[in-house]
């Protein structure tokens, strides 16, 4: 099967070839760290002295942030170990070298043989934690051969994902034979993975990391843009994270039917992915409204306009700044993006309908009128009744700040089970009391 997988997956590259050349040549994705990718193990890796060692795989920017806690309690429990991040996406990469330090973070490498042993020999990982669904069959297969107990945490199948993995389970259940243990976020995700072949008694509900995000570090730009709004006596601020194609044009207008009766509001922008910056600020341009590049802003007064994010890692920390927050990927069917962020400051939050990637957390804060959900058509109508009701808004921030709050402590109920799997396997039998009937870990 495995041999089958590999020569499937060089005719896949093989034939989609062009394509990632062109991404590389027009926005340089995919450059970056190609050698690590291809199993050149970086020198900032290899040459440091060993110690016993516990791989973290995060994919991109969300997974980095929900595991940032996990990292630094690991760090804290295991003082003689080296934890090291592998990331799959340029700006996840990046995330995580400002978090964890360069020296322990590198590119997660293709799911072929050559590319995956030499990791595995230089490593020698005790412990591999993967975040969320990352099911590699050659990584896996190799992890579980060479000794390494595998984990994978915070772990969910989504919606648009669970159809065709029960298609494939016949296989993936031989693939997910290699986990030691599945933490999931909810019981459907429990139920879900026990469905396409992964032992039931490996699987157990930790709840979300993500609840558990820390609050970032506030980097100078707030302060800045705090000023700057006071001083001009500009609002209300709009702050629209994690945008992709042909949401901005809808909120654009949004923010233009505001400005007729708020002409010192200010929208601040963070598309989703880099490489539509330029894009972005081409659509402003088009539209006629004054914008400024985060990277160029010197200070001016923003009053009126739109400051575009083409910066990384800012964007959870702008959101102290906002009268209301908006989360793209959920105006188109893209599934939506983590709502956390915001929630983390107490400011209101409002989403598209196409929340799937993230329908438990969104369920979550429905259930408590903690956030609000409107369709295209009806943005601009949620975004003037909010701005005219202070005391609505500031009474929806609260129960969104109250709902995170209530929901934490999967790191610690992480952290432990992880312990346990470290423990010698004589040991480890005797301990796993700590689940219950349902599968649910104690604090």
């Amino acid at each position: 099967m495995y041999l089958l997988y590999s020569a499937l997956l060089a005719a896949g590259l093989l034939v989609t070839l062009p394509y990632w050349l062109l991404q590389m040549s027009r926005h340089g994705k995919y450059r970056a760290g190609l050698g690590e990718r291809l199993g050149r193990v970086p020198q900032r890796l290899a040459r440091q002295p060993f110690r016993p060692t516990i791989w973290v795989h995060a994919v991109s920017v969300g997974e980095v942030l929900a595991v940032s806690g996990l990292v630094a309690e690991l760090r804290q429990r295991y003082r003689d170990h080296r934890i090291v991040v592998s990331t799959t996406t340029d700006t996840g990469q990046k995330l995580a070298r400002s978090r964890f330090g360069e020296e322990n973070v590198f590119y997660f490498p293709m799911d072929f043989a050559f590319a995956i042993r030499p990791y595995l020999r230089v490593l020698r990982p005790e412990l591999i934690v993967v975040a969320e669904t990352e099911f590699w069959p050659n990584f896996m297969r190799l992890a579980n051969a060479s000794g390494t107990r595998l984990a994978v945490v915070n772990a969910r199948i989504s919606d648009r994902s669970w159809p065709r993995y029960r298609r494939f389970r016949f296989l993936l259940g031989k693939v997910l034979q290699a986990v030691d243990l599945f933490l999931t976020q909810t019981e459907e995700d429990a139920r879900r993975l026990r469905d396409i072949g992964a032992a039931a008694e490996r699987v157990h509900i930790a709840g979300n990391l993500k609840f558990d995000v820390p609050v970032p570090p506030t980097p100078s730009i707030v302060a800045s843009l705090r000023a700057m709004l006071r001083e001009c006596e500009a609002g209300p601020v709009i702050v629209c994270g994690s945008t992709v194609d042909d949401e901005e044009p809808v909120l654009l207008r949004a923010f233009e039917n505001i400005l007729a009766s708020h002409p010192r509001a200010v929208m601040i922008l963070a598309p989703r992915h880099p490489e539509r910056f330029v894009q972005v600020a081409q659509l402003l341009e088009s539209l006629g409204i004054r914008f400024w590049r985060r990277s160029l802003w010197s200070g001016n007064s923003l009053a009126g306009g739109v400051l575009l994010i083409d910066t990384i890692g800012e964007l959870a920390a702008l959101y102290a700044l906002a009268d209301i927050a908006f989360i793209g990927g959920s105006l188109v069917p893209r599934g939506g993006h983590n709502i956390l962020e915001p929630a983390q400051h107490g400011v209101p939050i409002v989403v598209g309908n196409y929340t799937e990637n993230f329908r438990d957390i969104v369920g979550l804060f429905q259930s408590r009128n903690a956030i609000r959900v409107a369709t295209q058509a009806e943005l601009p109508l949620v975004f003037m009744e909010l701005i005219s009701n202070p005391a609505g808004r500031a009474e929806l921030g609260r129960r969104a700040a109250e709902t995170l709050r209530l929901q934490t402590g999967a790191t610690q109920r992480t952290v432990n089970a992880l312990h346990e799997l470290l423990l010698p396997v004589h040991a480890s039998a005797s301990s796993r009391s700590g689940a219950d009937a349902g599968g649910h870990l104690t604090p």
